[in-house]
């Protein structure tokens, strides 16, 4: 869908598209399609509700606060990385087309890096929480990072930088997410060594199984062995 300027939209509509985007804070899909049936962008949604946010916190507030411009902007750089998927170049040139300051590609790196940093590693329950595990490994200049997330939400349970893949690693991986109340019946991943003896080690009587895009690939690779063989 092609997404036009609107400067034909009074501003007791763009209040009207704000109220919408607040009730629907939260609701899949709801952002999409408020933007869809107005013809704008994400990124303008985004935009108008967090003007009426600051306008409307300075209006209910006991005392008027002063607040750096580069605070101020914090959010609007969350929304575009987190919602809009905006890559750090991409916010830094709609900052630059927008006259924000800062902007800079080093700048927005280092502030994400920041508050990265300040988010636990592991999801912590209040109270044991039955889970089927998704594992995987990824890596980051050929650097492991250990990655568990819960299937239906997709939610990251557990996510570390490691110096290697090990069993040993991936036990001690497990362990933490047991500690934090999360409680495996089974696991499904690639068939990566040190994931699937560390998972054994740490939850023995779990299920684990093989995720079927990689079974799928095994079988696909075999299918050329077995031509020639033929």
């Amino acid at each position: 869908m092609k997404f036009i300027r609107r400067p034909d939209l009074p501003p007791q509509t763009r209040i009207h598209i704000v109220m919408l985007a607040w009730l629907n804070q939260g609701v899949y899909g709801k952002m999409t399609q408020i933007a869809q049936a107005y013809r704008i962008s994400r990124t303008l949604l985004y935009q108008l509700l967090l003007a009426a946010t600051v306008q409307l916190e300075g209006l209910f507030s006991e005392q008027h606060r002063l607040q750096s411009p580069a605070a101020s902007l914090e959010p609007l750089a969350l929304l575009l990385r987190l919602e809009g998927n905006c890559s750090i170049a991409s916010i830094s040139a709609i900052f630059k087309r927008l006259g924000y300051q800062p902007n800079s590609v080093g700048h927005l790196s280092e502030y994400f890096q920041y508050y990265g940093q300040g988010l636990p590693s592991t999801l912590s329950m209040p109270s044991k929480t039955v889970v089927f595990y998704l594992g995987d490994e990824i890596f980051a200049i050929h650097t492991p990072i250990l990655v568990t997330i819960e299937p239906q939400s997709t939610a990251i349970l557990r996510i570390e930088l490691a110096t290697d893949r090990s069993a040993s690693t991936w036990k001690a991986h497990f362990e933490t997410l047991h500690d934090h109340h999360f409680s495996s019946i089974g696991m499904a991943s690639d068939r990566g060594v040190g994931l699937v003896a560390g998972y054994r080690e740490a939850h023995p009587e779990a299920l684990w199984v093989s995720d079927q895009f990689h079974e799928f690939h095994d079988l696909f690779n075999l299918r050329p062995h077995w031509e020639r063989k033929a």
